[in-house]
């Protein structure tokens, strides 16, 4: 529960320890998850390429998303900028939402639907990081 500290002229709310510690590990995970699979992307590695043309995109894509991952990893973890943190968890989803439906739409679900299910858990993972956001993170 949050509780208001009286301390004279000024007023520090404080949260819930629990709330914080999930805010932090559900963040936490999905920045880690996004820079491995950025980095993968911009490096070609594993089954990126192969993921890449099977839906039939030109493998140029593979390095705008890179970026993007990067960047969107690294804000969601820097303090301060709440607006550009809002940007960040949008872009999550609509990336995370389109590579799930990219493959559903292109037959590609891989083994037991690993190319459908991994993204949209990023997905659930990024709704429950906004959802946990601190006030301060909130523009």
């Amino acid at each position: 529960m949050s509780k208001m500290i009286d301390a004279g002229i000024m007023k520090v709310e404080t949260r819930p320890r629990g709330k914080m510690i999930a805010y932090w590990s559900i963040t936490s995970l999905l920045a880690a998850a996004i820079l491995l699979s950025g980095i993968g992307q911009l490096m070609q590695l594993g089954g990126n390429v192969e993921l890449v043309k099977n839906l039939g995109f030109p493998l140029y894509v593979m390095t705008i998303l890179g970026i993007w991952k990067v960047l969107g990893s690294v804000a969601l973890i820097v303090p301060g900028f709440p607006r550009l943190k809002e940007w960040v968890h949008a872009g999550i989803f609509f990336l995370m939402t389109g590579a799930a439906l990219s493959h559903a739409f292109a037959n590609d679900y891989g083994d037991n639907g690993f190319n459908f299910i991994l993204p949209l858990s990023y997905a659930a993972l990024n709704i429950a990081s906004w959802a946990l956001r601190p006030k301060s993170r909130k523009p």
